[in-house]
């Protein structure tokens, strides 16, 4: 069906050797204004039912395959954003297509049970599956439906754990018992999560208090007076900043010991500890190995617990299954959540992070069948493919252009960076930013913003070397319209 993707004015010619999807378009083609008229029609009906404030534009995903988006308005548009980083296969990928033509996957999708308490009795063999694949050294997995809830969630597991190491073995006493439904001391106890200047942890309450990029997230919402520690702002490039940036991550971790020392002052104490491996939102903010080896030594020794939010990083499009493998920790972390590009979302933690009583950590569904079909069949297409060695290598073409990009317009683009296909850029500022972000999509390109005037990307894992320079070329001509 896809040999021809027809449109009311255009057929698109496809390339059938070199796309890891078949049948793709051979580049974008933008044939009004994005957003178009239909979008924006669809947009005022819409809006009579529900805010839509946040719309950019309407997808027909019937249309719509591999790298490339096709609009309402019949525009093809080359996706390097792809839907705020969740799709690992881009759209209408053949494997993923045929599925749910297997009538037992089928009821499993249709019949969702609320697994906690009924799983399929297939459940065993996939979550060990899971585990035996793609875990990150830790042995035990919670699957949840999003990645706000995933954070929330693993919140407990600490809280859990903490208290647990506290009280020993002894068991709850009337008055905790008494006290934690009025929201109350000892029952519900005074602990803290610590975060990070920059973070995004996803807009539950507790995953809000500790998320700190845009004001219009948490305004107006009461919060958590817990801590936040300052994350290192390094200068690129890296080979030419060493000094600057060691003393950035040497500034960070002294806050952050400053902070579990104040807490603990207060009777607050720190229970755990949540960062990216590379802050998505906040700015594609990276630090160092060893910056991570510290953190995790301070961590221990205030008996903490280290929580990685991989729901960005995690699934590949840094060239690592899990972007903290970069970091060669001595242990692996005592948790790390996913979502995004997994289809389905939750965390993997240690047994120590293991609840010892049932419906502590809980909700209807714990996750979703018909996504676990999805995220098997996504990991064999990573391996059938070599797919993370495809972001490798196509990561380094495409920072290689950009790198070359900024030199030539270095007056209005700075501090490339980033791993694998998981980029950023910074525009001189963030009007110019979202000149050139608007300018990138009426020729036919998707990115998405990043901190306050950078520029992120986020393709798909079968994005490859022929999309990049497709990109770049583009790029190259709005920076230039920009000059």
């Amino acid at each position: 069906m896809w040999s021809k993707i027809v449109t009311r004015r255009v057929f698109f010619k496809v390339r059938f050797c070199s796309s890891l999807v078949p049948e793709e378009p051979e580049g974008p083609c933008v044939l009004t204004d994005v957003p178009g008229p239909c979008s924006r029609k669809l947009k005022k009906d819409l809006g009579k039912d529900q805010y839509t404030g946040e719309v950019t534009l309407f997808g027909n995903y019937q249309k719509s395959i591999g790298n490339y988006l096709v609009d309402a308005d019949d525009n093809v548009l080359l996706d390097m954003f792809s839907q705020i980083a969740t799709l690992p296969l881009g759209y209408n990928h053949p494997q993923l297509l045929k599925l749910f033509q297997d009538d037992k996957k089928l009821k499993t999708m249709i019949n969702r049970p609320a697994l906690g308490v009924f799983p399929g009795e297939d459940q065993p063999k996939r979550i060990h599956s899971l585990v035996s694949q793609i875990a990150p050294c830790l042995p035990k997995i919670n699957l949840m439906m999003c990645g706000a809830c995933a954070n929330e969630q693993v919140f407990k597991n600490v809280f859990i754990a903490y208290q647990r190491k506290k009280r020993g073995q002894e068991g709850f006493t009337d008055e905790e018992k008494t006290t934690a439904v009025i929201n109350q001391p000892p029952g519900a106890p005074n602990l803290c999560i610590l975060s990070f200047c920059g973070g995004l942890h996803g807009r539950a309450l507790g995953a809000l208090a500790s998320t700190h990029t845009k004001y219009i997230y948490k305004i107006d919402y009461p919060s958590l007076d817990w801590p936040i520690a300052y994350f290192p702002r390094y200068r690129y490039p890296l080979d030419e900043n060493e000094r600057e940036n060691i003393e950035e991550d040497k500034k960070s971790l002294a806050h952050v010991e400053e902070l579990f020392a104040t807490y603990k002052k207060k009777e607050t104490p720190v229970a755990g500890v949540i960062v990216e491996p590379i802050q998505g939102e906040g700015g594609n903010n990276e630090a160092s190995a060893l910056y991570f080896q510290e953190l995790q030594k301070i961590i221990k020794r205030n008996n903490a617990y280290l929580v990685f939010n991989e729901i960005q990083t995690g699934g590949g499009s840094t060239g690592k299954f899990w972007c903290h493998e970069y970091f060669d920790l001595p242990v692996p972390p005592d948790a790390v959540t996913f979502s995004k590009k997994f289809a389905v979302a939750g965390y993997f933690h240690s047994d120590e992070l293991t609840p010892d009583k049932p419906f502590r950590v809980f909700n209807t569904w714990m996750g979703d069948p018909g996504k676990v079909i999805i995220l098997e069949a996504i990991i064999k297409v990573m391996r059938e493919q070599d797919l993370l060695d495809n972001v490798l290598k196509v990561g380094a073409r495409l920072k290689c252009g950009l790198v070359e990009l900024e030199e030539e317009f270095c007056e209005i683009m700075d501090s490339v960076r980033g791993v694998g296909t998981f980029l950023a850029f910074n525009i001189a500022n963030e009007e110019l930013r979202d000149t050139v972000l608007h300018k990138l999509l009426r020729k036919g390109v998707v990115l998405g913003r990043c901190g306050e005037s950078g520029l992120r990307l986020r393709p798909a894992l079968i994005f490859q070397e022929h999309h990049a320079d497709i990109f770049l070329d583009i790029l190259r001509q709005v920076l230039k319209q920009c000059k």
